[in-house]
């Protein structure tokens, strides 16, 4: 029978991509560890979405944040050995902001989450997201990183988290444009 664990991080350390260890409350794996944790959850609103096409957006950006956690978790002299997040993925959710934003309104007012399941969904997943956008610049504000692409790759994956909830929300009939400040579904 396999064992699915390993007892070497009893004593409080995590292992990196690369030599060594740190202990599991170090940046470095509070970031990855939030980075895992807006992939995860961006699988719960890739269940609930009501589009197959937005879904596989969803798993292609799950794929990245494998990657960019990757490099996330490998010491800073193995990094670059992790590298796949660069420009063209930060232009590619940018066309799928514009994808799905370009027939949408801005809406005037505050927006939360909500009315629909995949929204509310999407709204936690964007939350989260900047959560690790913190962390990341943290660490990358300490020396711990050198990818300039992380960082805005988060920035634009809220960004587009944001954008989902609305189109998800006009496609079961929710108008936020028209709402006042506050009000709720």
């Amino acid at each position: 029978m396999p064992r699915f664990y390993s007892r070497r991080g009893d004593d409080g350390s995590t292992g990196l991509l690369g030599r060594g260890r740190v202990p599991k409350h170090d940046l470095r794996p509070w970031a990855y560890g939030t980075v895992d944790e807006a992939s995860a959850a961006l699988g719960l609103a890739k269940s609930l979405l009501s589009s197959e096409d937005t879904c596989q957006v969803l798993t292609q950006v799950q794929h990245d944040l494998y990657h960019l956690m990757a490099e996330v978790a490998a010491t800073i002299e193995e990094a670059k050995r992790f590298r796949t997040i660069d420009a063209t993925h930060v232009e590619w959710l940018e066309l799928q902001i514009e994808k799905y934003g370009g027939g949408l309104e801005a809406p005037t007012g505050f927006v939360s989450g909500g009315d629909t399941t995949s929204g509310a969904a999407l709204d936690l997943a964007r939350t989260i997201v900047r959560r690790s956008e913190r962390l990341v610049a943290e660490l990358q504000d300490e020396g711990g990183l050198s990818n300039p692409h992380l960082l805005q790759y988060l920035n634009r994956l809220s960004s587009l988290c944001f954008v989902l909830l609305l189109f998800e929300d006009h496609e079961a009939g929710i108008d936020h444009k028209n709402r006042t400040k506050g009000e709720s579904g």
